[in-house]
């Protein structure tokens, strides 16, 4: 790749973000934040697994809808199923497990303001591992305003139990 092809994939990447972009955003957080009410919820009745489970097979049902809504096909090809199987393992069971399974242990607003982390720490190790995404003010500034937030949406007093247990 040289300079000029880097620097147009830079900018592609660097673009601002269109009204139509922050509505699906906050979209998108309102029903990722309101997963761990629901999750808290849940919890007390059925076990982590059977939650997972219900979680994930029903976003595959609504994937697989919008897929032959769209005039798709899935694929059929066993190494793309495979990328799915890992990438679904990775990105999702895993996680989706271990936050529910943590979400017995702690508070189900503890349990956001951990999560609401992970945007944070992407940022910081995208600086390490690509050379794209270094930090500037503006991210460190992020960053901050982050955490800031993050701690006054969700409430400090939901940090009482961490550390705990």
């Amino acid at each position: 790749m040289d300079a000029t092809e880097k620097t147009q994939s830079i900018e592609s990447v660097n673009k601002a973000m269109s009204i139509k972009e922050w509505v699906l955003i906050l979209i998108l957080s309102i029903i990722w934040g309101g997963s761990f009410f629901f999750v808290g919820v849940a919890v007390k009745e059925l076990p982590p697994l059977t939650i997972v489970l219900g979680r994930v097979a029903l976003a595959s049902m609504i994937l697989l809808a919008i897929v032959y809504l769209k005039g798709e096909r899935m694929p059929t090809s066993l190494g793309v199923w495979g990328s799915f199987l890992v990438m679904g393992a990775l990105n999702n069971l895993i996680p989706f497990c271990l936050i529910v399974w943590g979400q017995t242990h702690i508070e189900s607003g503890l349990a956001s303001i951990l999560n609401a982390t992970t945007p944070i720490f992407s940022v910081v190790l995208a600086h390490f591992f690509t050379q794209e995404e270094k930090l500037t003010l503006n991210r460190i500034s992020g960053i901050v305003l982050g955490w800031v937030g993050v701690s006054i949406l969700i409430g400090i007093e939901s940090l009482r139990g961490f550390g705990l247990e």
